[in-house]
């Protein structure tokens, strides 16, 4: 899906390491909650409380979840990220995403 309807934007931004990843809540009428964001070039962590969908729409990146080895999306790709969990990224180019919080 390249675009989203029918939807509230909040329009404060989430702002991350010093404003290298930053991200803006787009709420459904279902109740479901996404974000879109962009990730520059660094080393992060991240802690979930709800299953995540994060989707890559571009970019370069390493990813690593808890008890797992590391993995590499180029370009575009998708990962899903427990609950409860933490997770490591190596952004080696700007990544566009989108995070898609699942309660399944």
């Amino acid at each position: 899906m390249s675009q989203f309807e029918n939807v509230t934007l909040i329009k404060e931004a989430n702002i991350y390491f010093d404003g290298k990843v930053t991200s803006r809540t787009v709420l459904f009428e279902d109740g479901t909650k996404r974000t879109l964001g962009i990730m520059l070039p660094g080393d992060y962590e991240f802690s979930t409380s709800l299953k995540e969908e994060m989707e890559i729409l571009a970019g370069n990146l390493d990813y690593k979840l808890a008890g797992e080895d590391w993995e590499t999306i180029e370009g575009s790709g998708v990962f899903y990220v427990p609950a409860n969990e933490t997770f490591q990224l190596k952004v080696h180019s700007v990544v566009d995403y989108c995070c898609s919080y699942l309660t399944e």
